[in-house]
């Protein structure tokens, strides 16, 4: 068996139609991507009621989902695309970070088709994966971009120079936004997954009632912390026993407070790198306050901002295709003994030995 999987005299153009295989949390999903531009199918299959009465994502119970549902998912994505695995000229596949069982799942998947197809196999960062998904928007950012990465995992700055290249210039120093959220809705019992509940919460609140602190504001660096955050909601709640006061007002201003970190940060690297141009990316670039308070800020200091489809903000295997294209086009290939990794290096890139 050869160490990496490649058929030069077969796919001339490695690029030009790609299958993405995206496995690292809780969603099954596989999508046919052409050019790196051109979404030809995206099939999730979710895991959200498997993992609601737990109040976030079992990893054991996400891998048995995964087991069951990825293959079919497969099929599924070429079926909607029009096209068999004859007309596949790459695979690309979420390589990590994430839950490991989950993510070799995903992984020894991929490298089944591509090796019985002798297709070329690129391995993807997820993070570099939701950057790429700006790139299928109908209107793609301008290069070079400031982008906000931010999901349930990761809460990154990247300064996004070309497509695959990218530099974090700060990142969470605890807990993700995306998971504070789960966890403050986790505390008051509202339900999984927490962050769609409390945005939908908030638009009925007044954020100026219940006000709470901005973790790292004025600290000097592109960082966040949102661990302190969650913890002064906890104080608020043990302060508070027996008051009569409404969650629609908290949910707003705990989420007005992670709002206006992420976007002043966001602005403030833009502005000290003298980027012209903003962006959103990940799972929690669905939420409907941090949309507009990123629009809000970008037009009033004369900014371009692209804010992706809800469609390509959650996970999901275009991304991962979108992202796999450049690499398979740059001549990137994934050893067949690669393995996943559950953890990426500060900069949120994989190793350089990852790739061959």
């Amino acid at each position: 068996m050869p160490s990496s999987v490649a058929n030069a005299a077969n796919n001339t153009d490695p690029g030009r139609l790609v299958l993405g295989i995206e496995s690292s949390c809780d969603e099954s999903a596989a999508a046919v991507v052409a050019d790196g531009r051109r979404v030809l199918s995206s099939v999730i299959a979710s895991q959200i009621k498997d993992h609601a009465p737990f109040g976030g994502v079992v990893p054991e119970l996400a891998s048995r989902r995964h087991l069951e549902n990825l293959a079919p998912t497969v099929m599924a994505a070429l079926s909607e695309a029009g096209v068999t695995l004859d007309d596949i000229t790459g695979v690309a596949v979420t390589q990590g970070p994430g839950l490991i069982g989950a993510l070799l799942i995903g992984l020894n998947l991929a490298k089944a088709l591509a090796w019985s197809r002798e297709l070329p196999l690129v391995g993807v960062s997820h993070l570099e994966g939701h950057l790429a998904a700006l790139s299928l928007a109908q209107e793609p950012p301008p290069y070079p971009f400031m982008a906000l990465l931010v999901s349930g995992g990761h809460t990154s700055i990247f300064l996004v120079r070309a497509p695959g290249e990218q530099q974090e210039l700060g990142s969470t120093v605890d807990d993700a936004a995306g998971e504070a959220f789960d966890k403050v809705a986790k505390l008051y019992g509202l339900g999984y997954p927490g962050g769609i509940i409390i945005d939908r919460m908030a638009a009925a609140g007044d954020p100026s009632v219940i006000q709470l602190p901005r973790p790292r504001m004025h600290d000097g660096t592109l960082d966040f912390s949102f661990s302190g955050l969650k913890s002064a909601v906890v104080r608020f709640r043990e302060a508070n026993q027996g008051e009569d006061y409404r969650m629609e007002d908290l949910c707003a201003g705990f989420q007005e407070a992670v709002v206006e970190v992420l976007v002043k940060k966001t602005l403030a690297a833009a502005q000290e790198r003298g980027v012209g141009h903003l962006a959103l990316a990940g799972g929690v670039a669905a939420n409907q306050r941090l949309r507009a308070a990123m629009a809000e800020a970008a037009a009033r200091e004369g900014l371009g901002v692209t804010l992706p489809p809800l469609a390509l903000c959650t996970d999901n295997a275009a991304m991962i295709a979108a992202a796999g294209c450049h690499h398979l086009r740059a001549g990137r290939r994934m050893p067949l003994e690669a393995d996943a990794i559950s953890r990426l290096p500060k900069g949120g890139a994989l190793p350089a030995e990852a790739l061959a």
